[in-house]
């Protein structure tokens, strides 16, 4: 057996599209090699649906424009050998084999050779799970171990993991991510060079480590990820230290404040916003912190002065605007313990909407799992009461904002009321009507308003 061929593992099958088999059927055709790479290979070994599929090629970039001339083409990256090709509505990304020659910026290569190996091609690739290689023909081609790291849940870098994160240091963020939404272990060398290149990261730009965090966050294994690289954290987000440095001596907690952040994240269903929202919820502790003559700790305001520093933090890490309010007002009210009536529950869904009320119940449930079980049952019975109560609400389709109104502006200003007069009159009403003290038809409204002339 040759040395090409004790690395190439025939008898396991992957199922590819269809798109993608006839993107490689046209290369080899064309006299090239090509296979399906990286992150598809990997989730097909793992049983999972890939969320797209990349193939590498020894096909030179100006050749893959002309033989697929007939496709639609997008220019991904074309100095770097990679073109995207359109094939029955699947994009297919295809990248010329190559290596990457000097980085000056620890993040990306100065300039790319391209190659006609596919072992130096994958050589350069960041972990040994991403650096598989698979076509029909060939079957697997695991140069480096990635099989086998997949059986035993391993991240390991391909090569010498100090000159992997020195070459792109976003790879630091990416084997935390992994190590979260795979839920497999780092090994000891990779984890001893993520620790002292943490510092690379300031190369990296924040839209970036944005995008892997949310990823991270995701993950079924966050819990175990923020606790264990917690100091990886904290180089991106250095707020979250003092949270590390904060106790919680109150008979409703268990943890310090970093440590009940990281069990509310794994707590709440792995949406990115509602992830970091909890990731940022308690922010505000440590700058609110007092402490009485028995020894408890007190954390008043803590929602309002988190909401000041969440939106500095989520406007460092290049968030839209749109999901800063929302966070923010989520991290506001996250400690609001308003009773459990349908007046309370009508004047809040009414202020923030249907969807930030679910997504509030949310919080409230996952803040919760994470502190004591002192009070815990008593605590979780009246979140419930809340959920059921705004349950029906919502589904009654009762008024909770000016629009739901039998009357409008229009109906006022018919009436002779003109200028701030209107909206005031308006918010008046609809603060009746969710007190149930006025009904919501127009002949009755009109008459409230009769009296204001």
């Amino acid at each position: 057996m040759s040395i090409e061929n004790k690395y190439k593992i025939s008898d396991i099958k992957i199922k590819i599209p269809y798109q993608a088999e006839k993107v490689i059927d046209i290369l080899e055709a064309s006299g090239f090699e090509a296979y399906c790479v990286g992150g598809c290979v990997r989730d097909s070994l793992m049983k999972k649906e890939p969320a797209d599929w990349d193939i590498c090629t020894s096909c030179e970039p100006e050749n893959l424009k002309d033989i697929f001339s007939c496709y639609k083409i997008i220019e991904t990256g074309l100095k770097h050998g990679t073109i995207t090709v359109v094939s029955d509505s699947m994009q297919i990304e295809i990248t010329t084999f190559r290596k990457d020659l000097s980085y000056c910026d620890h993040r990306h290569p100065e300039s790319v050779e391209f190659v006609s190996s596919l072992k130096e091609d994958l050589s350069r690739r960041d972990f040994t799970v991403n650096s598989l290689a698979y076509n029909n023909k060939s079957g697997l081609i695991d140069y480096f171990g990635g099989l086998n790291d997949i059986e035993n849940k391993i991240i390991r870098c391909v090569g010498e993991p100090y000159t992997r994160f020195e070459e792109d240091a976003l790879r630091i963020l990416r084997a935390l991510r992994f190590a979260s939404t795979l839920k497999f272990e780092i090994d000891a060398k990779t984890k001893s060079a993520i620790y002292k290149k943490a510092e690379l990261l300031s190369f990296v730009s924040k839209e970036r480590i944005r995008d892997e965090l949310l990823k991270l966050l995701t993950g079924e294994n966050v819990l175990s990820v923020l606790l264990e690289y917690k100091e990886i954290i904290f180089s991106i987000i250095p707020e979250l230290r003092k949270c590390d440095l904060t106790p919680q001596n109150t008979p409703h907690h268990c943890y310090n404040v970093y440590e009940h952040t990281a069990h509310s994240v794994s707590n709440i269903e792995p949406l990115p916003y509602l992830r970091m929202t909890m990731l940022l919820h308690d922010i505000g502790k440590p700058n609110t912190l007092k402490t009485d003559k028995q020894g408890i700790s007190h954390f008043k305001t803590h929602p309002y002065v988190g909401k000041q520093l969440a939106e500095k933090i989520l406007h460092c890490l290049r968030f839209s605007n749109k999901d800063i309010n929302y966070i923010c007002n989520l991290i506001e009210q996250h400690d609001n313990r308003f009773p459990a009536n349908e007046k309370s529950v009508k004047k809040f869904i009414s202020k923030y909407g249907k969807d930030f009320f679910k997504d509030y119940i949310k919080i409230r449930k996952a803040d919760t799992l994470a502190q004591s079980k002192y009070m815990r049952e008593d605590k979780l019975r009246t979140i419930s009461e809340v959920k059921n109560i705004g349950d029906k609400v919502i589904k009654s389709n009762v008024p909770l904002n000016l629009k739901d109104l039998e009357i409008n502006g229009n109906d006022l200003i018919e009436m002779g009321f003109a200028g701030d007069v209107i909206g005031k009159i308006l918010n008046e009403i609809l603060t009746l009507v969710l007190e149930n003290k006025l009904k919501n038809t127009k002949s009755e409204l009109m008459n409230f308003a009769r009296k204001g002339l």
